[in-house]
């Protein structure tokens, strides 16, 4: 039998795609929103695809403060920006 691959909702564009081709955001025990690179870090995740445009539209529909139930300060997403930068080719 095939082996089930894991899917996840992006809460920027709500497509539905594998696990490894999104990227995690988390929210730390602290309360902190950090890139999770690796999908190993505890704490709550929400997904977004490999896209400055999905994390737009998460910024603009909310769908990271729905994820985490708590408002998100601009300077995080400014943030998670230059991080998804570095990380994306």
């Amino acid at each position: 039998m095939a082996k089930k691959i894991p899917l996840r909702q992006c809460v920027g564009c709500g497509q539905m795609k594998a696990k490894k081709e999104m990227m995690r955001v988390i929210k730390t025990a602290e309360g902190e929103i950090v890139l999770d690179v690796t999908g190993k870090k505890n704490g709550r995740g929400a997904y977004l695809c490999q896209t400055e445009e999905c994390l737009l539209a998460a910024m603009k529909n909310k769908g990271l403060e729905r994820s985490f139930k708590m408002s998100i300060d601009h300077s995080i997403y400014e943030k998670l920006q230059k991080e998804y930068e570095g990380d994306i080719e």
